[in-house]
């Protein structure tokens, strides 16, 4: 969860409410032990350095993607003395392994809106 926590006041830019901190923590305990998500730490000369989240979910079945597997890449972030050296690039080609490992049809990016 501090990673979460760090990521929704760096990327949102405020510090989260208690409620949502609550659910988030709800939603990743539940996702996790369900096998539905999955959260990478990557980790550079054993300093923690960032992370993303890969969500799995089923659509309706597509000539695309029959077995209608899905994946949402969410969430990655990188702190920043640790940017511009391909950290995040790593994380996702990671993800989506994990995706393809799970034979998911499809994976999507999703991007945060940030504040101005």
């Amino acid at each position: 969860m501090r990673w979460r926590i760090e990521v929704l006041k760096k990327v949102y830019g405020a510090t989260p409410h208690p409620r949502l901190l609550v659910a988030n923590r709800r939603y990743f305990r539940a996702h996790a032990a369900d096998g539905t998500l999955m959260t990478l730490v990557a980790v550079v000369d054993g300093t923690e350095c960032g992370c993303g989240t890969v969500c799995f979910t089923d659509v309706p079945p597509s000539p695309a993607n029959p077995a209608g597997r899905c994946a949402i890449i969410t969430c990655i972030y990188v702190r920043e003395p640790f940017r511009g050296r391909g950290i995040a690039r790593a994380i996702k080609r990671r993800l989506v392994d994990e995706a393809r490992t799970r034979q998911c049809g499809e994976i999507h990016h999703t991007t945060p809106e940030t504040p101005q």
